[in-house]
Order: C-alpha cells, then structure tokens, then sequence
C-alpha cells in the first residue's frame, strides 16, 4: 500500500466505493486505483458481516482510541459551529479559498468512517463495544459506531430504521443500569431522543410518499419496545417508576401518531402541512370526525 493511498482524490474515490457499496446511489466514474480501493471495500465488508474473535490487547485499544479522537479533531468531524459573527468576518476572505462542496465534505466523513469502521472490525472492538453501558471504557467506540452506521445509511427510512435500533439498544443499557437513578434517567432520555428521531423519519417517508410501508416498522418496534419498556416498572423505585412512565407516554403517542397517518393514507389524504418531534401531524378522515 502505498503512502499516498489516502490522498484527496483517492480518498474522494474510497467514499464513493463505499457509499455504492452499501446501497448509495452508483456514480458514473472510473479511477484507476479503483482496483486496489474495491478490494479494500471488499474486505472492510468482510470483516463487517463477520468480525474476526480476537482478543485486544489494551495498549492498542487505547492507541486507537486516541488515534481516532485525533483524527476526527483534525478533520473537523464534530466540531461546533462557529459564531455567526465570526462567519461573517471570514466571508470575504473565503471568497478567495477553494469551495468545499458537500460531496467533498462527506466525502472527507466517509473516508474518515471507513478507515475507523475497518480498523474497529479489524481489531474486535467494535464486537467488544456491544454490551458496554454509560461509563465503560468503549461505551465511546460503541456511539462512536452508531454515527458511523448513520453516515453510511443510504436513505432516511434506513436511518430512520437505525434510530430506532439505537433506541432498543438504549433500553437494554437501561435495564443495566436500574438502581443508579442519574444514569437510568440519562439512558431514557437517550433511548427517547432516538425513538423521536426514527418515528419522524420515517412518518415523514411515509407521508412524502403517500405510502404506509415506512409505518409497519414503526408498529412493529412500538409492540415490542412498549413491552420491554413496561418491564422496567417491576420491582423499580419511585423515582424510576416516574421516568419510565414517561417513556411509555411517548411510545403510545408515536402508535397513536402512526395509526392516524396510516389512516390518513388510506382516505386519500393530502401530505399533512403541519409537523412535531414524531412527524407529520394529519387531519382526520372525513368519516372519523
């Protein structure tokens, strides 16, 4: 491999390889170093379905970790947006910089996800990050992955799908942690945002395209997130109690909210106007009202 594997435009050419690969749309180029960058895709995708077992030394897990952090600071990922007053100061002297498009940005992310992604499958730690709670050393990486799974998702209702695995992932870190008040109640909180997240996108798919497929996910997460959920309850503290109640409020409003767009679609409906944290808000059938 040679040192200039991950130059601009060879990692431009990477993220598009990779993006294709897991189900982007196709783009109509060709590069010559598209032969060693497709074996190397076709490895990380290896690796990816099935993870070597594979003991990490901790010296290297900590290496990573670092390298990883220094690399996202570098890139930029992350990184908070700067002040309005600040943009507005720099705008002239940016007019004389190179533009950085979007795809350049992501592709800068993409290349940035596939050597993290590769070097995680590669060293087992993303396999080792699966059960770690709030305050484990690699509950970091295993967030960390979840971004990178969102960045490489092709479509919203793929990541729409995702936010509410996050979210079912959030509740079996919950279940961990009954008994510490501080984080079962952070872990909710968590869990609710990514329940939010993925209703919304998914009922915003669903009503953009007038059709309820998006909505049977939905359904199906909620059966089986509200019993799970409602599980919390036995044998909880009060405090507990309360914040899971809270949790149980929002999956039976994201079933009412699903029912009445799947109903909404069934009448004829026009694309609802308004809009909330779960998504298009529809009107009534005229026969419901």
């Amino acid at each position: 491999m040679d040192s200039n594997l991950f130059s601009r435009r060879r990692a431009e050419r990477f993220a598009q390889l990779l993006d294709e690969a897991n189900g982007g749309r196709r783009h109509h180029v060709r590069s010559r170093a598209d032969d060693q960058l497709t074996a190397l895709v076709a490895v990380g995708r290896r690796l990816a379905v099935a993870p070597p077992a594979v003991q990490v030394d901790p010296e290297f897990r900590t290496g990573l970790r670092a390298m990883l952090l220094a690399t996202a600071e570098r890139e930029g990922i992350g990184a908070p947006a700067e002040p309005s007053s600040r943009r507005s100061a720099d705008a002239g002297r940016n007019r004389l910089l190179p533009a950085v498009t979007a795809r350049r940005a992501r592709a800068r992310g993409a290349i940035l996800v596939g050597v993290a992604a590769g070097a995680v499958a590669l060293s087992g730690i993303s396999a080792a990050s699966e059960n770690a709670v709030p305050g484990d050393a690699l509950y970091g990486m295993k967030r960390s992955t979840e971004r990178a799974q969102l960045a490489l998702a092709s479509s919203d209702v793929s990541r729409g799908q995702l936010f509410l695995d996050f979210a079912r992932t959030r509740l079996a870190e919950a279940a961990a942690l009954r008994g510490d008040e501080d984080g079962f109640s952070a872990v909710l909180d968590d869990m609710d945002a990514d329940t939010r997240q993925g209703v919304r996108l998914l009922t915003t798919a669903a009503a953009q395209r007038s059709d309820p497929a998006a909505l049977d996910a939905i359904n199906s997460f909620l059966t089986g997130q509200r019993r799970a959920v409602g599980g919390l309850l036995d044998d909880a503290g009060r405090a507990d109690r309360d914040r899971t109640r809270r949790s149980l409020a929002l999956l039976d409003a994201a079933r009412k909210r699903s029912d009445a767009l799947r109903a909404a679609i069934a009448c004829g409906l026009p694309a609802p106007a308004g809009s909330d944290a779960l998504g298009p808000a529809p009107a009534s059938c005229p026969g419901d009202r």
